[in-house]
């Protein structure tokens, strides 16, 4: 069911970098009510220029490393909920692509995303009489067509893709609906230089850039284009500026 943004509360982890700096654009061009976001990345002048996209839009940003402990993940969700009585929508966005920090990838890309999505289940879960919500998780391509070389962070990308599918179906139970944004290769810093895992391919980031991109900015732009279509257990595909349902 297609879904309105007008008036929404979205969080979005992760929101300040590259697609997400770019999907965070796009979102304030839609009529929030608030989007908080949370970071790592503490940038005031960006938050400053995005207080000035729409003024409708109440911008919050809060530090956070998705690493944390799943108990402080919930601290913080409930500090969000006491201010905002309610959330709409949460976009678990943080990843890094770096087959050398094994334990830091696993920790990023795919624990702190369970454990945040966990986290929220305390507030939405209608078994408790929440009132449902809707989460995003940012995957990619990688998750159903693995870059060989980095092993890791393609299997990290590939449990997201399998978790939220398991989410989706699980709707009917706790009220929360799930799907996957799963972009293609994207121009960010992110792609232009990174570690293969043992060094099994020096120039993998090279490589990799030699094939069609896109920009971050065409990716932010279908990546809200898939929030407001709302499609739970879509797999969605954001590759060559371009939006596909995978079947």
């Amino acid at each position: 069911m297609a879904l309105s943004l007008t008036n929404k509360n979205v969080v979005f982890v992760a929101g300040l970098g590259g697609i997400g700096l770019d999907t965070t654009k796009e979102l304030l061009k839609r009529d929030l009510k608030n989007l908080v976001i949370l970071d790592r990345i503490d940038n005031p002048d960006v938050i400053a220029e995005l207080k000035t996209i729409n003024p409708k839009v109440t911008v919050t940003f809060i530090p956070y490393d998705v690493s944390v402990p799943i108990t402080e993940t919930k601290k913080l969700l409930k500090t969000i909920f006491d201010k905002l009585k309610t959330v709409d929508i949460l976009i678990n966005g943080a990843g890094i692509l770096d087959d050398h920090q094994i334990e830091r990838t696993i920790a990023v890309n795919y624990t702190g995303l369970v454990n945040t999505t966990t986290a929220i289940l305390d507030f939405w879960d209608k078994r408790k009489g929440g009132p449902g919500g809707i989460i995003c998780n940012i995957g990619s391509v990688t998750g159903f067509n693995a870059i060989y070389q980095v092993p890791v962070y393609s299997g990290t990308k590939a449990a997201v893709v399998n978790f939220t599918s398991s989410l989706a179906k699980l709707a009917p139970i706790t009220g929360v609906t799930a799907y996957t944004v799963n972009p293609g290769i994207t121009r960010t810093t992110l792609v232009h230089k990174f570690n293969s895992w043992l060094d099994v391919e020096p120039q993998v980031a090279e490589k990799l850039l030699a094939h069609p991109t896109q920009s971050s900015q065409a990716c932010g732009e279908n990546f809200v284009k898939a929030i407001e279509l709302n499609q739970n257990g879509a797999i969605w595909k954001l590759d060559r500026g371009t939006l596909e349902a995978i079947q």
